[in-house]
């Protein structure tokens, strides 16, 4: 398992990949520094993510291995449909999921989602259209959701 630093726009990224796919994208503190580990699933993660802070990027290509419960799997491949520059409640979500009672679980397996930005858990809203919870803070899901907008 390697781990590199990317400084990104929106803060540093810690991403961690194996030989095969991507097994983590987290924000972190912005001290660490950039050591490259020749990782190449890593290094496209981060030509990617760098045209995505960019607005050339839409879409993630990236072998993922995002590893959770089935239910926190599900979540995880719904939001992979959620498009750029647009949003959907958690109670979307959980209809989304065939769990429309499970909006407390849906919110729970986002918030355990390690793939950030690349399974955008950022793009999940409250009913009332406002931010809601973001592992990252709410100014983080707030540029990253005006990023967004703005390439849209």
């Amino acid at each position: 398992m390697d781990t590199e630093y990317y400084q990104s726009p929106a803060g540093v990224l810690e991403i961690t990949a194996d030989e095969r796919a991507l097994v983590a994208v987290r924000f972190c503190a912005d001290n660490r520094s950039y050591v490259p580990s020749g990782n190449p699933v890593i290094r496209q993660a981060v030509a990617q993510l760098s045209e995505y802070f960019a607005g050339k990027r839409r879409t993630f290509d990236l072998p993922l291995y995002a590893c959770g419960t089935a239910f926190q799997e599900k979540v995880w491949e719904a939001l992979l449909h959620v498009p750029y520059g647009e949003t959907l409640s958690y109670a979307e979500l959980a209809r989304a999921v065939r769990h429309p009672e499970a909006c407390r679980a849906v919110g729970n397996a986002n918030g355990r989602n390690a793939i950030a930005i690349i399974i955008p858990c950022h793009r999940v809203i409250a009913s009332d259209g406002t931010l809601g919870g973001y592992a990252y803070g709410p100014d983080r899901k707030k540029w990253l959701l005006d990023l967004e907008k703005r390439y849209k």
